[in-house]
């Protein structure tokens, strides 16, 4: 049970009950001849299910994405094989269920028989129901396709699913090597070069520059590792703070476009995800201007979304998607014409799911490219460490021969 903090009409004050949710409030409070004025949570407690502990409110992340994927999926199957919702949304929780789940279904269920519909249901859960995935729902409700629509969500989540995956997958090698190569330079900065150098010292009135720089970064390390660590975290910690801000966010996402490759790689991504978030949006027959809002969210860059929301603006003022999309440089020309003609035609989704796959297929060659280069870099960056490691010890050996010779 939960507590609830009651405003009352024609009454000063606040008064408190127990129910399992704020309809179940009301209810108590007019069986009692009181009219609720306002009706807020005060302990979010539990209400008994079978097998577990019911959430009363509050969000909690029952599933993973690809969870929610084969969820939404099989709740898309169910429905359209002709189940009623509640029906469907009990089968699909006794198939095995983890006890978060078997909560957050009976949690939709609860709120359906009450008259809710599914939408403000999965909305009141929270995560991992994201407004994308709400507005979906919504929009299945009101065509009277939810089956159909759930469907195509289904399919979003999981070509999304598929670009993580792939970037991550495509990240993990270059993320392991660079940790590798940091931490074989640190080393042999800091335990090897030292041990090389120790019989110099004192012998050679002026060590070559490279061996000045090679050695000052091992006194460095050796003598200030206490200082460098926290100055290292604390730049880290920075940077997330800055990137955490809106206006900090924007300017280092602008700045990302600009790296050669990187920007490229990031720019194919967020186009993607645009083309294929908005031409599901649509195709569910969810208002444009209401589906470029939610799109905007799912970008995952501040730049583009700034584009996006100039976008909406245009929109709003009777203006088309493809001019200010174009004046912004952002996105591809070919999807540029592609909304144009869409536009004219008035098969703008149709379109729009025709692009999706054509840059979904640009995104993987971006990324496989990007990745297939990048540890051959690294490997290049540290032999050139190496080497001018290398090249300071045989510097410092030829001199101290030679001085060794003139004596």
């Amino acid at each position: 049970m939960a507590t609830w903090e009651c405003r009352l009409a024609g009454e000063g004050g606040a008064t408190t009950i127990e129910a399992p949710d704020r309809a179940s409030a009301a209810r108590l409070l007019r069986a009692r001849g009181s009219t609720p004025v306002s009706i807020e949570v005060l302990d979010a407690g539990t209400s008994p299910v079978a097998g577990g502990t019911l959430r009363a409110a509050g969000p909690r992340n029952a599933m993973s994405r690809g969870e929610t994927a084969m969820f939404i999926r099989e709740l898309a199957t169910a429905l359209t094989a002709g189940l009623p919702l509640t029906q469907a949304l009990r089968t699909l929780g006794s198939q095995g269920r983890s006890a978060a789940q078997r909560a957050m279904i009976e949690s939709l269920v609860e709120r359906v028989e009450q008259g809710k519909n599914l939408s403000d249901a999965a909305a009141a859960w929270g995560r991992p129901f994201s407004e994308l995935i709400v507005n979906l729902i919504r929009a299945g409700e009101v065509s009277g396709r939810l089956g159909d629509v759930l469907m195509q969500a289904a399919d979003l989540l999981d070509r999304d699913l598929k670009l993580r995956r792939a970037i991550s997958g495509a990240t993990l090698y270059p993320a392991i090597l660079l940790v590798l190569i940091v931490g074989a330079v640190i080393a042999v900065v800091t335990i090897v070069i030292p041990k090389l150098l120790e019989p110099l010292k004192g012998q050679v009135a002026l060590l070559p520059w490279p061996t000045r720089v090679v050695s000052g970064a091992a006194d460095l390390f050796i003598g200030y590792w206490w200082l460098i660590l926290p100055a290292v975290v604390a730049v880290v910690v920075a940077i997330r703070r800055l990137y955490a801000s809106e206006s900090g966010r924007l300017w280092i996402d602008r700045r990302l476009l600009r790296v050669p490759a990187l920007g490229t790689l990031l720019r194919d991504v967020a186009v993607a995800r645009f083309t294929r978030t908005l031409a599901t949006l649509a195709s569910a027959g969810i208002p444009i201007l209401a589906a470029l809002r939610v799109t905007k969210r799912t970008l995952g860059n501040a730049a583009m979304e700034e584009v996006v929301e100039h976008v909406c603006e245009q929109v709003t003022a009777g203006r088309t998607l493809a001019d200010p999309m174009e004046k912004s440089g952002l996105f591809p020309p070919m999807l540029v014409q592609i909304i144009n003609l869409g536009e004219r035609s008035g098969k703008l989704d149709e379109m729009m799911h025709q692009a999706a796959r054509a840059f979904e297929d640009r995104t993987e060659v971006s990324l496989k490219l990007v990745m297939t280069a990048f540890p051959p870099l690294l490997i290049v960056v540290m032999a050139g460490v190496v080497g001018f490691i290398v090249a300071a010890v045989i510097l410092a050996l030829l001199q101290f021969q030679e001085s060794v010779s003139g004596m």
